[in-house]
Order: structure tokens, then C-alpha cells, then sequence
């Protein structure tokens, strides 16, 4: 018997307890129901703003959980002009992000379209367009193709005190898995929408076809399916979200269940539990969109220049850190004379307020 789990005789042929996961499955079903017949009565400029947001924080989040940190405001950014919204935004998003953006709306906005090699290998080179992860050259657009004394290991702690976590089938075997999975994925109807993204999720991450950024497209392919099982490109609830809410446990779950055997039901529940959890927050994201939507409106009569929209849509869509004069000014490429001029204009309108702190730093808020 192998340690881990690609290494069972009976690989890949995964069992569940259904019965185990039909009072969750049937509740993730409601939630998925009501959440999206409560958008339909929201209009399509909300919807599209809702999916906006999401997206966008769909995007940070599974980096995070990778320990990688993208600028929200790029993110925001490119998303918004992929999806042919409106944007006041100058900011010129960085390769980087341009690519990840690219794989998310590949996966989410072309949801019905075959998973194949090549799509996924157009989705790893969007990741990394320099050829590299950090400092370190990869293979990219491409299976990885380590040598067996070097294994694909996922490891953690110290040089000299590494913790090996979860090693990977070997380089030689990756054309035979991966068309072995895309041809379940692409094929199988059996299987509820739902379980599916989870069992993709975990089937392609166990696999570990690439030299890097496994977990971003694992997420990407379990929000394709989630996006499928909706039947809908619009996305108002972040399954990443929630998982980097849960990392460790995330983290736990897996290498537990790919270090098991072939039943893989608590991988199941754990996956269907941080589903139904990621869509009851998801009120989170429509409060949000509601509030900004109700601003607009309230102050459809107040006449702002161009430099005070992009501040405010800004503060709304949920500004990182407390907004100073200095950060005014840099943000929207202006004197700080200018940026101060901005602000108390918005103060006498009763529209921004002080913050609790005073003196040289004082910071702004949306007043009420």
C-alpha cells in the first residue's frame, strides 16, 4: 500500500458516503437557489457590479492562500474592463495581475466550454509571464518535468527541517493522469454539479501537473464547475474567500485525505460545509453593492469632479487602510494643495467626515 493516495491500486476511483452528504448537498442547493433568485429582483447593473466584487475578491483570496499578495486596486481594475464596466480607474494593471484576471474570467465567463490541456496550459502561462516563480525559472505552459530523484514534493519549515507534506506522482506519469481526469471532467454526468467541483478540486491538486500555482488553478477549475452547476457566469459568492478564511483547516483536510484511502467523504463534507458557509456571506458582498448603489443615488444631484468619484468609489468598494490627504493625492495623481481642496470640498457637502484620529494624520471617512 503507498503512502499516499495516487498510489492505491484502485487510483483514481474515488467513493463517498452519499448518504452522509445528502442533508448538506440538499442545503447548499437552497442557498444556491436563494441567492440567485434574490439577485434576479436586483437589477442587472447591481448584478453585474455584485459579480464585479466578486470576482475581484474571488482573485485576491486564492492568492493569499498562496501567500501571494496582488494590489486590489489592479484587480478591480482589469476585471472591470475584461467585463466591460464603467471605470473612473487610471490605474494600469501589472502583467501579473492582467494574467491571473485573464484565467478567472476564462474559467467563470466561459464556464461551458471543454476543460482541455491546452486551455489549462494558456492558464499556467497567464500566471507566470516572466517564466518565473519569484527568482526561481519554471516550466510553463506545460506539464512540469522534474526528474524522479527530484520529486514534486509540497513541503513546509526551515531549510534542513522541511516537513514533506504530500509528494506528488512523478513527472513520466502526468500525460496518461491529466487525460485521465480531463476526460472525467469533461464527460461525466453522473455525478452531482456540486461534488464535482469538489472531487476536481481535489483530483487536479493530488495530480500536481505544473511546477507551481496547482492550488490558484485547482480553485479556478472547482469555480468553473460551480459556475456550471449554477448555470450562470454571474458570481455572487467567493468559494476562495471562504477557503482563506479556513486555510489551515483547508490545508488539513487535504493532506489528510491525500494521505487516505479512496473514500473521500470528509473531503467532501468539508468542501460541501465551506460551500454553504462562503454562500451564507455572501450577503456580505450584495450589502456592499446595495449601499454603494444607494449612495449614488442619494447624491445623483451633487456635483463632483472626476478626482472625487474615483475617491469615492474607492471608499465604497471598501478602501485598504485609512485614507490621508497624501494617499488622496497620490491615488488620484494630483498636488497635495489639490487633493486637500477635494476633501474639504466633500466635508462641507456633508459627504466625507473626519476619522477619530486628528493632527497630520488625519484620515477620511464616509460620513453617517
Amino acid at each position: 500500500m503507498g503512502r499516499y493516495i495516487h498510489q492505491l491500486k484502485n487510483w483514481p476511483s474515488f467513493t463517498w458516503q452519499e448518504d452522509k452528504l445528502q442533508q448538506l448537498l440538499n442545503e447548499v442547493g437552497h442557498l444556491q437557489g436563494h441567492l440567485l433568485g434574490k439577485m434576479e429582483l436586483i437589477g442587472f447593473g447591481l448584478r453585474a457590479e455584485a459579480t464585479l466584487q466578486t470576482i475581484t475578491t474571488d482573485i485576491l483570496k486564492s492568492g493569499e492562500i498562496e501567500g501571494e499578495l496582488l494590489d486590489a486596486g489592479q484587480v478591480r481594475s482589469s476585471v472591470a474592463k475584461r467585463l466591460g464596466l464603467d471605470t473612473e480607474s487610471s490605474i494600469k494593471p501589472g502583467r501579473d495581475v492582467e494574467g491571473v484576471v485573464e484565467m478567472m474570467l476564462d474559467a467563470t465567463q466561459h464556464f461551458e466550454e471543454p476543460l482541455t490541456e491546452w486551455r489549462l496550459f494558456a492558464w499556467h502561462a497567464s500566471l507566470f509571464p516572466t517564466g518565473r516563480s519569484g527568482m526561481q525559472p519554471i516550466v510553463t505552459g506545460a506539464w512540469r518535468n522534474n526528474l524522479p530523484h527530484d520529486p514534486m514534493q509540497v513541503v513546509s519549515g526551515a531549510m534542513g527541517k522541511e516537513k514533506v507534506h504530500y509528494e506528488a506522482p512523478a513527472a513520466a506519469l502526468l500525460p496518461d493522469e491529466m487525460q485521465q481526469f480531463l476526460k472525467w471532467f469533461n464527460t461525466d454526468l453522473q455525478t452531482s454539479p456540486v461534488l464535482k467541483a469538489a472531487l476536481a478540486h481535489l483530483w487536479f491538486i493530488t495530480i500536481h501537473p505544473f511546477d507551481d500555482g496547482n492550488g490558484r488553478i485547482a480553485r479556478a477549475i472547482a469555480d468553473l464547475q460551480l459556475s456550471r452547476a449554477d448555470g450562470s457566469a454571474q458570481r455572487f459568492y467567493s468559494m476562495s474567500a471562504q477557503v482563506r478564511k479556513e486555510r489551515n483547516a483547508y490545508y488539513t483536510i487535504l493532506e489528510k485525505t491525500q494521505q487516505g484511502g479512496m473514500d473521500i467523504t470528509p473531503w467532501m463534507e468539508w468542501f460541501l460545509n465551506c460551500l454553504r458557509r462562503a454562500l451564507l456571506a455572501s450577503g456580505d458582498i450584495l450589502a456592499q453593492v446595495m449601499q454603494k448603489a444607494a449612495f449614488w443615488k442619494q447624491h445623483q444631484q451633487t456635483i463632483f469632479n472626476a478626482r472625487q468619484v474615483l475617491m469615492l468609489n474607492k471608499l465604497l468598494d471598501g478602501f485598504d487602510g485609512k485614507l490621508i490627504t497624501s494617499k488622496w493625492a497620490k491615488i488620484a495623481n494630483c498636488s497635495q494643495d489639490t487633493a486637500l481642496r477635494d476633501i474639504q470640498d466633500l466635508l462641507e457637502k456633508n459627504v466625507l467626515e473626519k476619522g477619530a484620529a486628528g493632527g497630520r494624520s488625519t484620515g477620511y471617512i464616509l460620513a453617517g
